[in-house]
Parts: C-alpha cells; structure tokens; sequence
C-alpha cells in the first residue's frame, strides 16, 4: 500500500499527467499512504518488541506470552490499523484535487493533489505525527538493542563449549545480530530522512521537483 499509494502516482505526474485524480481520488491516495505508512512502521516496531521480550527469558515468563503472544500480536495489529484509520481523517477532509492558479488558498500544492490545511492544523498534525514517529523509532531502537544484548551475553555463555570445534562459520549469534543491526539501521535512517525531507518541502514555498521526487523515493525506501 505504501508503495502503490506514493510511488504510483508519482511516477504518472513525472511523465506530465498532472490532472489525472479528482479530489475523491486524491483524497483516497493522501489517505491510504498515511495510514499504511502509519501501520507499517508501528507493526515494524511492535513486531520487534515482541520479539525481543520472547527473547528475555524474565519478563517472558512474567507476561506470559509464551502461550498468548499470537493472540496479543493480531490484537496490537488490529489497533494499529483502528488508530491509523482515526488519526489520518485530517489527510481525507483537507486534501483536495489539482489546483488552479485562481484558488490561492491552496498553501501546499502537489505535483497531481494540493492541501487546503490551515497553519494551526498543519502544526498539530504535525505535532501528532512526529510524536507517534518518534516512539515507533524509539521502540524500534530500543528492541533491537535488547535483542543485540541477549544475542551477545547468550554467545559468551556458550562460547567454551564452541571453542572445542574448529569451524570456519560465524555463530548463529554473530549472524541475527549482523542482520538486526542492518535491519534497525535501514528503518531509522530511511524513516528519519524521510521525515526530514517532508518538513524541509512543506518548508518552501516552491520546493524543486528533483527534491520532492527524493523524498518520495526515501519514503518507499524501507517498505520496498
């Protein structure tokens, strides 16, 4: 959904078919992009956190998720997607279809959509999203640092039973933690780009068309 709702249309404006969606698709293509970029990157998360509490043998077996954590995952799941349905109606009620040139009310105009957001609204929108990206990414951190420090403690414990073989593959150990690194540093730095690069466009008041065509690519970067 990601990718179809941001890299699609995109795509179609850069070969000059600027005024191919109305307003009832532009506001279906804003909305289906915030809210499964929303959901993707707070399953991302809770995902990993999961799985970094089913690897602490402690709070495991406090919570018990040995026995209920499919239950919990498709629960967390399911809210994700319910907040993101309810968070994202601003994008459905203040995105509208191509401007004109007459209509100056339009403050952020897109290549095939334009936003008729107020300043007020703009920044609590804001506010909202960058708060929610900002725990995602936090979890994100903190999951695969816990994941990492099991992983790391787990192969000093077993490292004199493995001393005795002579083989020239890494541990099980070495390899997930290489790919939990390369797995969180992807996602922060391909969401937190993006983040930046969207606040820098609303920024301008003619953003270049090399920069917005950046910003869409960085967007659909860790989906894809």
């Amino acid at each position: 959904l990601v990718v179809c709702s941001k890299g699609i249309p995109q795509t179609v404006a850069t070969f000059g078919l600027e005024s191919f969606l109305d307003e009832a698709g532009c506001k279906l293509v804003f909305y289906l992009h915030r809210v499964s970029r929303g959901v993707s990157l707070s399953t991302t998360c809770l995902l990993s956190g999961f799985q970094a509490i089913k690897l602490c043998p402690s709070i495991s077996r406090w919570m018990d998720l040995h026995i209920r954590s499919p239950k919990c995952i498709v629960l967390c799941c399911f809210l994700c997607w319910v907040l993101h349905f309810m968070v994202n109606i601003p994008i459905a009620m203040y995105v509208a279809g191509p401007t004109n040139s007459k209509n100056m009310s339009m403050v952020f105009v897109y290549r095939y959509c334009s936003s008729h957001l107020s300043g007020i609204l703009f920044s609590i929108t804001a506010v909202i999203y960058t708060f929610t990206d900002g725990m995602c990414l936090a979890l994100m951190v903190w999951s695969s640092g816990s994941m990492v420090l099991v992983l790391h403690r787990h192969k000093q414990r077993v490292q004199h039973i493995r001393s005795s073989r002579l083989s020239p593959r890494s541990s099980h150990e070495t390899r997930a933690t290489h790919t939990i690194l390369i797995l969180v540093s992807m996602f922060v730095s391909f969401h937190a780009l993006a983040a930046i690069l969207s606040y820098w466009i609303t920024q301008l008041q003619n953003p270049s068309q090399w920069l917005t065509s950046i910003s869409v690519l960085v967007a659909s970067g860790f989906p894809t």
